[in-house]
């Protein structure tokens, strides 16, 4: 438990505990605060024994991050144990009717309602005479669960039945291991990659009983399930961080073999200019679409923002990015002919997993055949949730990402857009065969220009780091198809280095934000050749007259000479610019961070998935 569990801390890393129960019917639970290496310690020292058991990582939502809050959460008699992720949104009444009861919570937490209730219903079925065994525990789980309102993927053990585990999932993930003499379940496949290779992912609303009989799977009204396990794909499910003092730096180290990987995958040589890009998609994916909006959050809204420039500069196709969490209870009217695209590098983003599917909703009843829901999911995770969700799936294919400050899944995610945007534009017409062949032509160069980008900016930006040591705030100033960019080397920064951090439109600048400028606010700001290029100039210089310290990035030559520092990177089209400027952004957050002395891979109150509204 305690190996998935370190694959599994990048979900959360506030707090950490383990449940067991030994053929004796002993339950022992363990806790600990901070990272898992503290409840390592605790089980070493004191043991958890048990032929069943469950354990978790916990992401601070209801309760500060304190032992007391840390899963598993136990019944007031200690007998049932219960590991959660997701809210319930009810617990409140839940509490309070428990309470009235005589019940005494130890907690703060929404899950703790959980074990209560189903020792009190484990309770009543004992006294009306049910077995005490794994059924019984099944049964009142399944009575329990219609009183929980909101999201969770949870499991369940008891002590009079400690050959038995009960699990249930709605809206969060969770997925069955069968593995050689032992059954598993977790809430993303690294925690099961390293023991069994063949899953059964579970469905909404779904509740298994594991025992050493099997695995039996039941729907919400309770009746038997039939469904063959699939096999997991790949090999890399297991991180390994080789010679790199972090994650975070490997990953961005690994760049330029994701852009490699893709560029083979998708742009082969010898494609036809009818079909200037390899996509898994037939003509019925990319026929009559007439626009498209994007769902995302975070780093991949960011990486939308990119797409939606190119889908809409280069594909002529109208594109308008939402923020998912926004889009749930705000969404636009609807459009015909509109292909959604959700973008979550993980696959199980909450607020983008919900706002596609209330979209094909509201798509479904509308009637129309011009409204019918057309969704894709770009992500990292191909046997995620959102690939159980949509019909069409374009992995990134950049390999499991560790670090919480998404890098090499950025660059996968951008990629992913290039293609779409290539392939949209091929078949509207917008751009010639000759236009998007020199894109294709500027791609196939990438991975080289990456990996002499990324070794010469790893040396500049570690010189340059301690030069932020008393840095409280910086500003990111880009334009055009870069101005996303400024947005995530603001949200980099502020990520792993807490210095607070804002980009804007570099014509923005003036509209507000240049009174936060004097001598202690750096302004970073990204200059590429091309249709901005000299008001991008024009806006640094303005930054300049102001006191600010100014670092470019831009290419080597006379009309970068204002910035006090230049972040070189080379003369490209200002098309694929993002894909260069990005990597400076991301070195040098990286090393501000590692000179502060921070915890680049982990940092405070951040999870790498957000699994919860």
């Amino acid at each position: 438990m305690l190996e998935g569990l370190r694959q599994l801390e990048y979900r959360g890393y506030d707090s950490a505990g383990v449940a067991t129960v030994n053929r004796e019917g002993r339950l022992t639970c363990l806790r600990a605060k901070g990272k898992l290496v503290n409840l390592s310690q605790r089980v070493d020292e004191q043991g958890a024994p048990g032929q069943c058991g469950i354990g978790h990582t916990r992401w601070a939502t209801h309760g500060k991050p304190e032992e007391r809050n840390a899963h598993p959460h136990l019944s007031g008699d200690g007998g049932v144990a219960v590991v959660q992720n997701g809210i319930i949104e009810n617990h409140r009444i839940l509490r309070e009717g428990l309470e009235r009861d005589g019940v005494v919570f130890r907690s703060e937490t929404d899950t703790e309602v959980i074990p209560h209730l189903v020792s009190a219903e484990l309770k009543r079925r004992v006294a009306d005479g049910d077995p005490v065994d794994g059924t019984t525990l099944l049964a009142a789980v399944q009575a329990v669960l219609p009183l929980l309102q909101g999201a969770y993927a949870l499991a369940v053990i008891w002590q009079l039945a400690p050959g038995a585990l009960v699990v249930a999932r709605r809206a969060a993930p969770l997925l069955i291991g069968l593995g050689e003499g032992e059954f598993l379940c977790a809430s993303d496949t690294p925690a099961l990659a390293g023991f069994t290779r063949t899953i059964l992912p579970m469905e909404d609303d779904e509740v298994a009983l594991l025992s050493p009989l099997g695995v039996e799977l039941y729907d919400a009204d309770g009746v038997r399930q039939q469904r063959m396990p699939t096999l997991l794909s790949g090999t890399d499910h297991v991180a390994d961080k080789r010679q790199f003092r972090h994650f975070m730096l490997k990953e961005i180290h690994e760049q330029p073999e994701t852009a490699q990987l893709w560029v083979s995958r998708h742009l082969p040589q010898g494609l036809s200019p009818s079909m200037p890009v390899a996509l898994p998609f037939d003509e019925s994916f990319y026929a009559g679409v007439e626009r498209i909006e994007i769902l995302a959050c975070g780093t991949s809204r960011h990486a939308a923002l990119v797409g939606a420039h190119l889908l809409e500069q280069f594909a002529g196709l109208p594109t308008a990015v939402h923020y998912a969490s926004e889009f749930r209870y705000a969404p636009p009217p609807l459009a015909p002919n509109t292909l959604t695209i959700g973008v979550t590098q993980s696959g199980e983003t909450a607020d983008t997993l919900a706002a596609l599917a209330m979209e094909a909703e509201r798509r479904k009843a509308h009637g129309d055949p011009a409204y019918a829901p057309r969704q894709l999911g770009v992500t990292n995770r191909p046997e995620s949730s959102l690939s159980r969700q949509v019909p069409h799936i374009l992995d990134i294919g950049a390999g499991i990402e560790v670090g919480v400050a998404a890098t090499k899944t950025f660059m996968g995610q951008l990629l992913a857009f290039y293609g779409l945007a290539m392939a949209f534009a091929a078949r509207s017409g917008s751009r010639s065969a000759a236009e998007i062949g020199a894109l294709a032509d500027e791609l196939r160069a990438l991975p080289e220009q990456l990996r002499n980008l990324v070794a010469l900016h790893d040396r500049r930006s570690e010189a340059l780091a301690h030069r932020f040591a008393e840095t409280k705030d910086v500003i990111f100033l880009g334009r055009g198809i870069n101005y996303p960019i400024a947005l995530e080397g603001a949200l980099k920064l502020k990520e792993i280095s807490y210095i607070h951090a804002e980009g804007y439109p570099a014509g923005e600048m003036k509209h507000g934000p240049i009174a936060l400028l004097d001598v202690h606010v750096p302004v970073v700001s990204i200059a590429m050749p091309g249709t901005v290029f000299e008001k991008v100039l024009s806006n640094a210089q303005e930054a300049k007259a102001r006191d600010a310290r100014l670092i470019g990035v831009a290419p080597e030559g006379p009309d970068t000479a204002l910035f006090d520092e230049l972040l070189p990177v080379p003369e490209v089209s200002e098309w694929i610019s993002p894909l260069l400027t990005v990597v400076p952004m991301q070195l040098l957050s990286y090393h501000i961070a590692a000179h502060r002395g921070l915890d680049v891979d982990q940092p405070r109150n951040l999870a790498k998935s957000v699994t919860v509204e």
